[in-house]
């Protein structure tokens, strides 16, 4: 196929845009969470940083929320199931999981906020989303959570009705590379299912 012709051109850029749009797809998840945790978009949760930071006394209940992949033989639950806090004080708490299964298992978590307009206030400075946990059979693991409500709220009107708010965190199995070289190479697609 000569390039001047206009048939390879146009197959040329044909293969261009296929090649975009697989370069795009690939990206897309990525792109996606670091847009959530910037904005707080869809009940995603900020992540901040330590230090200093204002804490006035208007408080909020932080409820904590586990749920697990009905696929994952794990049992995930968090130590305190709600707390009071100040707007602006940061609280550390602790999620304990176990693998109730007979063998290795990699688990990765994701999260939310609710209610949904809450998640630009939610800053989380440590967790544990989105990183791969191996747990051998019957291990427990405590991990934990350091946020804050950011005081800022109170600042505005639309939030005066806000009383409580709902950390929930949902752990599946992770299939990745990563998690087969933490299994030591062996495939991490078994079944999830055990005593």
């Amino acid at each position: 196929m000569n390039r001047g012709d206009p048939n390879a051109r146009l197959a040329w850029r044909l293969v261009a845009v296929v090649g975009g749009m697989l370069g795009l797809a690939y990206a897309a998840v990525p792109l996606y969470e670091a847009f959530c945790k910037a904005t707080g978009f869809n009940g995603t949760p900020l992540v901040a940083q330590e230090g200093d930071r204002p804490i006035i006394s208007r408080t909020v209940q932080v409820r904590f929320d586990s749920n697990v992949d009905p696929n994952l033989a794990w049992r995930f639950e968090p130590l305190q199931r709600e707390i009071k806090v100040q707007l602006g004080e940061e609280k550390l708490v602790h999620f304990r999981a176990t693998n109730i299964s007979q063998r290795p298992i990699v688990g990765t978590a994701t999260y939310n906020v609710t209610p949904e307009r809450t998640a630009g206030w939610f800053n989380k400075v440590q967790c544990f989303c989105f990183t791969e946990q191996l747990l051998q059979p019957g291990q427990s693991v405590d991990m934990p959570v350091v946020f804050f409500v950011d005081a800022d709220m109170a600042k505005d009107r639309r939030y005066d009705d806000i009383r409580t708010i709902t950390l929930s965190y949902t752990f599946y199995e992770a299939k990745t590379e990563r998690a087969k070289t933490l299994l030591g190479g062996t495939p991490a697609n078994g079944t999830g299912k055990g005593g």
